[in-house]
C-alpha cells in the first residue's frame, strides 16, 4: 500500500495516526490545512491510497477536500474525522462521498479496521501484493445475477460498483419481488468487505419479543430458556454486511436501540453489563416508502436520517420489459437443471404474452408464472397456454394477472400489495403457508395482511 495523508490542524492527532501508520509499515505525509493537504496532493499525483481529513481546519471545511478528491482522484478513499457524537456531521460527510468516518478520540481498532478496508480497495495489481482481494465493480453480463442489459439495470450495476466502494450504510427502496436481497448481496460480493459474512436478516419475520435477542444477543440467564450465551446476528455479521430487510417491520421501540447501535457501532447483548464493538456495513430495505411511514410515526426520522445515508431504487420489472427474454430464459434455466431435465424451448408467443402483463410481483411473479408453466408442459416448448392463467383459478376470465383478482368476491385491491398478495393466493389455490412462502413472509404477517384488509 501506498502512503496516507493525514489532514489536521491537531499535531497530536497526527502523531497518533502516523505511528500507528508506521508499525503498519504504511508511509504517512502530514497536512495541517487545507492548502497543505492540496500541495501534498499536487506533490504526490500517486502513491496516496487513504486520506484522513478532519472536518474542521483553520481555511476551510474536510467535506471541501472530500469534493475536490471526489472529482479529481476518484479511486482514493477519503475517511473524514469528527467529534464525538456529532452523528449529522459524518452523515453528511458520507453522503458528500468520504468512504468512511472516524470519530475522536481516535481509537486503534477503528483505524485498524479503517486501514483494511482502505488496502481492500487497492486495484487489483497492488492488491496481490498483500495477498489481498479488491473489490470489481459489477459485470455487464455472464456472471452477474442481476440479469438485463436495459438502461435501468445498466444503471443500477453503474451505481452498485459506486456503492461498493464506500463504508456508507444504504436503504434499498423496491417493491416486492424486485429482488432487493440481490442488490445487497452484490454491494457486499464487490466491496471491500466480500470475504467477510454476508447475513441477511427479515425484520418482519422474526416475533417482537425475540427480535432484539436476535439482533444483539444475549447472556446466558438473561431471561428463561437463555441457557447460554448467543453472540446476534450484528456480531455473527463481523467484517461483513449485515441486510436489514424490511426494516419498517421493525418495532418502535428497537428503532431506539438500533439508532444508537448504528451511531455508537456498539451492541449490548441482552443481560450484558457493558457494549461490545462491532464492525458491520449495514444494507436495508423495505418494499413500503419509509417517508410516509415516517409522516404517520410508524419510523423514526432519525433513524431512517441515518440509515438512508445513500438511497438506491430497485427498478420494477414493468420499467425494464426489454429485459424479460433474458430474464425469462435464466429463470427456466435455473429451474430446469434444479429438476434434472432438459431446457426447454420459449415459445415467441410467450414473450410477448408477458410484455402484456401488470407484473405487481414483478421478478418473483415471473419465476412463479414459469415455474408453473413448466409443471405443466410435458414436452421441449413452453407455450403461451401454459403461462397464461389457470380458468379453474379465475373463474373462466382468461385476462391479465391484474384482472384476475375477482377470485375475492367484493375486495377489490387498492395497491400493488395487495394485487401481488391475491394473485398468489390463487396461483397456491388459497394455500396461505405456500403463499406466504413464495411472497417472503410469514405465516403470521399474511394473516395479519389478511385481517386488515377483510379478506376471509
Amino acid at each position: 500500500m501506498g502512503s496516507c495523508l493525514i489532514v489536521d490542524d491537531e499535531p497530536d492527532i497526527r502523531t497518533l495516526v502516523a505511528l500507528f501508520m508506521k508499525r503498519e509499515g504504511v508511509p504517512t505525509l502530514e497536512a495541517a490545512t487545507l492548502d497543505e493537504a492540496r500541495e501534498q496532493l499536487e506533490a504526490h499525483p500517486e502513491g496516496i491510497d487513504l486520506c484522513l481529513a478532519d472536518m474542521r481546519l483553520p481555511d476551510g471545511n474536510g467535506l471541501d477536500l472530500v469534493d475536490e478528491i471526489r472529482h479529481s482522484r476518484p479511486q482514493l478513499p477519503v475517511a473524514v474525522i469528527t467529534a464525538h457524537g456529532q452523528v449529522e456531521a459524518a452523515v453528511r460527510a458520507l453522503k458528500a462521498g468520504a468512504f468512511d468516518f472516524i470519530n475522536k478520540p481516535i481509537e486503534q481498532d477503528t483505524l485498524r479496521r479503517l486501514l483494511r478496508d482502505a488496502r481492500n480497495l487497492q486495484p487489483a495489481s497492488e492488491a496481490s501484493t498483500t495477498n489481498r482481494t479488491a473489490p470489481t465493480a459489477p459485470p455487464e453480463t455472464g456472471d452477474s445475477p442481476l440479469i438485463g442489459r436495459s438502461k435501468a439495470m445498466r444503471q443500477m450495476r453503474e451505481m452498485i460498483g459506486k456503492l461498493a466502494r464506500s463504508q456508507a450504510p444504504i436503504f434499498v427502496q423496491g417493491e416486492s419481488g424486485t429482488g432487493k436481497e440481490l442488490v445487497a448481496r452484490e454491494i457486499h460480493h464487490h466491496s471491500s468487505r466480500a470475504k467477510g459474512p454476508f447475513v441477511p436478516v427479515n425484520c418482519g419475520a422474526i416475533p417482537d419479543e425475540l427480535i432484539e435477542s436476535e439482533l444483539f444477543g444475549h447472556q446466558k440467564g438473561a431471561f428463561t430458556g437463555a441457557n447460554r450465551d448467543k453472540p446476534g446476528l450484528f456480531r455473527s455479521a463481523e467484517g461483513g454486511t449485515l441486510f436489514l430487510d424490511e426494516i419498517a417491520e421493525l418495532p418502535l421501540n428497537l428503532q431506539v436501540t438500533l439508532l444508537r447501535v448504528l451511531q455508537e457501532r456498539r451492541v449490548r447483548p441482552v443481560g450484558a453489563a457493558q457494549e461490545v464493538p462491532v464492525d458491520v456495513r449495514i444494507v436495508s430495505a423495505s418494499h413500503q416508502d419509509l417517508h410516509q411511514a415516517v409522516a404517520e410515526g410508524r419510523f423514526r426520522q432519525d433513524l431512517f436520517f441515518r440509515l438512508n445515508v445513500i438511497g438506491l431504487r430497485v427498478p420494477p420489472l414493468r420499467e425494464r420489459l426489454d429485459d424479460l427474454p433474458e430474464l425469462a430464459e435464466a429463470i427456466v434455466a435455473r429451474l430446469a437443471a434444479r429438476d434434472g431435465r432438459a431446457v426447454p424451448e420459449i415459445d415467441p408467443e410467450v414473450i410477448h404474452w408477458l410484455a402484456g402483463q401488470s407484473f405487481p410481483g414483478n421478478v418473483r411473479e415471473l419465476e412463479n408464472l414459469l415455474e408453473r408453466a413448466m409443471a405443466l408442459t410435458d414436452g421441449d416448448r413452453i407455450t403461451v397456454d401454459a403461462v397464461s392463467p389457470d380458468p379453474m383459478l379465475a373463474g373462466g376470465d382468461q385476462g391479465t394477472p391484474a384482472a384476475n383478482l375477482a377470485a375475492c368476491p367484493g375486495f377489490i385491491p387498492e395497491n400493488d400489495e395487495q394485487r401481488e398478495v391475491v394473485m398468489a393466493l390463487q396461483q397456491t389455490r388459497w394455500n396461505r403457508s405456500e403463499a406466504a412462502r413464495q411472497l417472503g413472509m410469514t405465516l403470521r404477517q399474511l394473516r395479519y395482511r389478511l385481517q386488515k384488509w377483510g379478506i376471509e
